[in-house]
């Protein structure tokens, strides 16, 4: 499909709390290195190139940026490159970030933050982007446990004027729930896309009722990405709906989570200019009926 002339504005808007964004975003976990997400071993981008990306992203209307101070590799840090690639930051502009993972500058992952060294990764966060607080910080989990104290913690730093508003990563409904007994919660971030994870659709559909915003990753990789295995395995639903509209698979993936709910964010990430005008682009596709039931049977077919 033809994406020049197309901006992130196509995708629509949500509100995450007070803060409206475009429903397509961008997000930067890929930004700093080519090759193997957040490995050890990653090579790293082209600064000007990475730079010139998200000034890009922005000219084209995106107004979400979704970061993490983990987000590094040898030479660049994600965080460090969005301050230097768009400060001073455009009024509308909002950036989340997340935490409870850490990795040691060699990379190497440590073990998830305590609530008492939470508000360290939080000052971190603020330090590498130059702002005095943070629009929006997810507390990413591993595990159903509960999560009242680590979350506990973050509503204290909202209450100080650290954070402005909160969100979760990673979570079950159960631990959702608990969470809103604490503090607003305006997003949701967990893997989600065609065929990744459908036991999690009455889960996107209740966030939409509780007006939280979903945010899906993985929604173009599918569940090749979540076992890290790189971009998904496209079925004939997927290629038969993109050649019927001159697009990507990747778009038609991206498209169809953004038909989920006017709720459903998404957080394409690249460090390609011409697959940011393509991510970009997706939030103008629109499906037919049709396509949608057929792509609904390659979902629930794990395609």
């Amino acid at each position: 499909m033809t994406s020049h002339t197309i901006t992130a504005a196509a995708s629509g808007t949500w509100t995450l709390g007070d803060l409206p964004v475009n429903r397509i975003g961008f997000g930067a976990m890929r930004l700093p290195q080519t090759g193997a997400a957040l490995s050890a071993d990653a090579v790293a981008r082209d600064r000007g190139q990475a730079i010139d990306v998200l000034r890009r992203a922005v000219d084209l209307g995106v107004n979400h940026i979704d970061t993490a101070a983990f987000y590094f590799s040898p030479l660049r840090s994600a965080n460090e490159l969005i301050n230097r690639a768009l400060a001073p930051y455009p009024d509308d502009l909002v950036i989340t970030t997340k935490v409870g993972p850490g990795r040691d500058p060699s990379g190497e992952w440590l073990p998830h933050a305590t609530p008492g060294l939470l508000r360290g990764q939080v000052e971190e966060n603020l330090r590498q982007l130059g702002r005095d607080h943070l629009d929006v910080v997810n507390l990413r989990i591993v595990g159903k446990d509960s999560i009242a104290e680590r979350f506990g913690a973050l509503a204290e730093l909202r209450d100080a004027g650290l954070i402005r508003h909160l969100g979760v990563s990673n979570i079950t409904p159960q631990q959702l729930a608990e969470a809103r007994t604490i503090a607003p919660v305006v997003c949701v971030q967990n893997p989600y896309g065609i065929g990744l994870r459908p036991e999690q659709d009455e889960f996107v559909r209740a966030c939409g009722e509780q007006g939280i915003a979903f945010v899906p990753f993985y929604a173009i990789a599918g569940a090749r990405g979540e076992a890290g295995a790189g971009t998904a395995a496209d079925g004939d639903e997927v290629t038969a709906v993109a050649r019927t509209h001159g697009a990507s698979a990747a778009q038609v993936r991206l498209a169809w989570t953004l038909h989920r709910g006017p709720h459903v964010l998404a957080i394409p990430g690249t460090g390609d200019p011409e697959h940011l005008l393509a991510n970009v682009a997706a939030g103008a596709l629109r499906l037919s009926e049709d396509e949608l039931a057929l792509l609904e049977g390659a979902h629930r077919n794990g395609a």
